[in-house]
């Protein structure tokens, strides 16, 4: 099976077809999700919300993102890997970005990278594409910026802020960019958008005109616990509550001591196995 690359997200622009990406933050989801036929993983700094605990993804670090991306890319063996770039990470300068990337890629085994931000990216998306790194850009709601944005909020309401929007990715299509995120957008501007690109546009909150679909795999899964979830959040499972199911019949198990019996122990007279781990 051949590895998904940026042509063929391309492709499926100039073919009217519909894609989807997901996230990902480890190699058996990577793997499990690369099975399902996902085209594309991202190895979003939302980790920082979902998987490190934080209340926003601010404080990832490049080292975060280095450290799962490889283990993603462990696991996967077809899907386009798109690493974010964190916060702190390329916002200084053009060379500064570089530098970051070329981590994500070379030590992180990815295949392109995201970052967020509008016109004023647009030099350092140039710089990487120029480079040989591909990348995927990101505007409208950008979780790197909810201090300045007051929280995550719906961004492009007004009629000045959608034509920046709009601006913005012209500007980083023309740099360079083979993707642009569309985040927290209003679904006509969103379309719109859409429109005018020749590259897909991959929505996330921001309707059903976009060429692909994002969503955060813990969230599709239903492994998000607390708190009030987005209006584009659908889950497709409720494993949070599966899990929950197992451990609980685990420890009633130990604590009854029905747990382990002969089939799981290992005796004297059976013959001799190897140990197994990680499934």
């Amino acid at each position: 099976m051949s590895v998904t690359t940026v042509l063929d997200v391309q492709r499926y622009k100039a073919e009217g077809r519909r894609f989807a990406m997901l996230t990902a933050y480890d190699a058996t989801t990577a793997a499990l999700l690369d099975e399902a036929g996902i085209p594309i993983l991202l190895v979003g700094d939302s980790l920082g919300m979902v998987v490190l605990g934080y209340s926003t993804t601010v404080p990832v670090t490049l080292d975060d993102m280095v450290h799962h991306a490889a283990a993603v890319a462990r696991g996967s063996r077809t899907a386009l890997l798109v690493g974010d770039l964190p916060f702190g990470a390329y916002q200084e300068s053009p060379e500064q970005a570089l530098a970051s990337a070329a981590r994500l890629l070379k030590e992180g085994g990815m295949h392109a990278v995201k970052l967020e931000g509008g016109a004023h990216m647009a030099g350092t998306v140039r710089r990487l594409v120029e480079s040989g790194i591909p990348v995927m850009a990101h505007i409208g709601l950008t979780p790197q910026s909810v201090n300045t944005m007051g929280g995550f909020k719906v961004q492009g309401r007004t009629p000045q802020a959608a034509g920046d929007l709009f601006d913005s990715a012209r500007l980083l299509e023309a740099a360079g960019a083979f993707a642009i995120v569309l985040e927290g957008i209003p679904d006509d501007l969103a379309a719109r958008i859409t429109r005018a690109l020749a590259i897909p546009t991959i929505g996330i909150g921001a309707g059903s005109g976009c060429d692909g679909q994002v969503l955060v795999v813990n969230d599709l899964l239903g492994l998000s616990t607390g708190g009030r979830q987005p209006r584009f959040v659908k889950r497709y499972a409720e494993l949070g509550e599966q899990v929950m199911a197992a451990a609980r019949a685990f420890a009633a198990e130990v604590e009854s001591g029905a747990f382990p019996d002969a089939q799981h122990s290992y005796g004297a007279s059976k013959p001799p196995e190897e140990l197994r781990y990680g499934g």
